[in-house]
């Protein structure tokens, strides 16, 4: 692990059980395309090979994206918000970034809080 990313790794605010939630954005576009969670582990290997690497909480285990998928996301940036306990990671996406195929995980439940003229 290089230095960076060992300071890197050393800045953040891990929860107890060892994670830190990663919001995922479309570096082009800027469309948010997924919430998920990462390690130490998982931090490391993204910034060594590029390739998202995140940890499931559901299967306890380390998941590269894309892996069975294809669905793969080259990683861009990857940076902290101001209390070092939660990442933003640009990625360019190939594919669609949800499980269920769509090209981003928030096309659910949506609500409009602004009001509109009639």
């Amino acid at each position: 692990m290089s230095d960076s990313t060992s300071e890197f790794i050393d800045a953040l605010t891990f929860t107890a059980d060892g994670l830190i939630p990663v919001i995922v954005q479309d570096h082009g576009t800027g469309v948010v395309l997924m919430l998920a969670w990462m390690n130490a582990h998982t931090i490391s290997v993204t910034l060594q090979t590029k390739q998202a690497t995140y940890w499931s909480r559901s299967r306890q285990e380390v998941w590269i994206k894309g892996l069975t998928s294809g669905n793969t996301q080259d990683v861009v940036s990857l940076s902290y918000d101001c209390d070092a306990d939660a990442l933003l990671m640009q990625v360019q996406q190939k594919g669609g970034a949800c499980h269920t195929g769509e090209y981003s995980c928030f096309t659910q439940g949506r609500l409009n809080l602004q009001e509109t003229e009639s």
